[in-house]
């Protein structure tokens, strides 16, 4: 099980930097990454029997992420027409 957790962490970490071009691409593999890592220490806390107070923090940061991210989609979108970040002079990935 955790080979997995680590191969498909690996896996978004290259969908990631390998699709820079797009930013609702970006945004897709950042919140895969941070579906793993919770996931991930998910596992930990309840082989350890820690408390998951830590859990609900962290998700509720995941979703306040997720949303931040996509209302920067949102005003990118509205402002050029695309979703395309190398049309943008200020930000070049």
């Amino acid at each position: 099980m955790l080979f997995s957790l680590y191969f498909s962490f690996l896996c978004g970490l290259m969908v990631m930097f390998s699709m820079r071009n797009h930013l609702l691409l970006t945004l897709i593999s950042v919140e895969f990454i941070m579906i793993i890592v919770y996931s991930f220490m998910f596992m930990n806390f309840m082989s350890f029997n820690y408390e998951m107070y830590f859990l609900i923090m962290f998700l509720v940061m995941l979703v306040c992420e997720g949303s931040l991210g996509l209302s920067i989609l949102v005003g990118l979108i509205r402002c050029h027409g695309n979703d395309m970040v190398s049309s943008l002079l200020l930000i070049l990935w």
